[in-house]
């Protein structure tokens, strides 16, 4: 996923002065660094590959001295670097790299995912033991709780699914562990993996399970003499 960002990026199909914009903070950025960055990155576009400090402050409010030394802690820090290329004729040039800006906003952008991730699950995780436990009418005991955490963990199955399982078997008024157990191996095999898939399965296991209790009800009916009373 990094590569792939960093080749968007590098191709032009992100808009970084936006991204800029909302993370500069984080990046650990000032307002007239991020200015300076915006200059270059337009300078690159209009096909100035190295603008000069004269060029940058021209642009700005700072002086060629103190633009001189917010492009060396540009690239002392990483956002910022100077490479060499090499034009048709052969002739060596200089040029700005906002490469390792790129690298900083993608790591940014993957670690600020990473951790809204790890909160939803942390938070998935406490309403799923909520749930049971209101449901049990009591706290889980520790054997139950790891039953909980394998079934995320080692089995992957997802809360919402769990919370389903836990539902049909409220349903069935067999509230038990091992029903739930069940249910879930069940649906793990029928490749049942989103709630949608999990009620149309409740819902028609239920229906098999009445049409099972009617016809045991019609066998044992059928089996029963009947005695007519009109006779004595």
């Amino acid at each position: 996923m990094q590569e792939n960002l960093l080749a968007w990026l590098e191709e032009g199909n992100i808009t970084i002065p936006s991204i800029l914009f909302s993370e500069y903070r984080n990046l650990n950025l000032n307002e007239t660094e991020l200015v300076l960055l915006l200059n270059i990155l337009t300078f690159l576009e209009k096909g100035n590959q190295f603008p000069t400090p004269e060029e940058l402050s021209a642009r700005m409010t700072i002086s060629t001295a103190e633009c001189n030394e917010i492009l060396r802690r540009m690239i002392q820090r990483g956002f910022l670097e100077i490479i060499d290329e090499y034009s048709a004729d052969g002739i060596r040039f200089e040029k700005y790299s906002i490469k390792p800006l790129w690298e900083r906003i993608v790591t940014q952008f993957l670690s600020q995912r990473q951790n809204n991730q790890a909160t939803t699950k942390m938070a998935e995780e406490t309403d799923l033991y909520t749930c049971f436990e209101k449901e049990f009418g009591r706290p889980l005991s520790p054997f139950e709780c790891e039953t909980l955490a394998m079934w995320m963990d080692d089995d992957h199955h997802d809360p919402i699914i769990i919370k389903a399982a836990l539902r049909e078997a409220v349903m069935s008024g067999k509230l038990n562990f091992r029903y739930i157990d069940r249910i879930l191996f069940e649906w793990k095999k029928n490749g049942i993996k989103t709630i949608e898939q999990a009620k149309n399965h409740g819902r028609k296991f239920r229906q098999k399970q009445l049409q099972k209790t009617i016809s045991k009800e019609e066998i044992h009916q059928s089996s029963v003499p009947f005695y007519n009373w009109l006779e004595q």
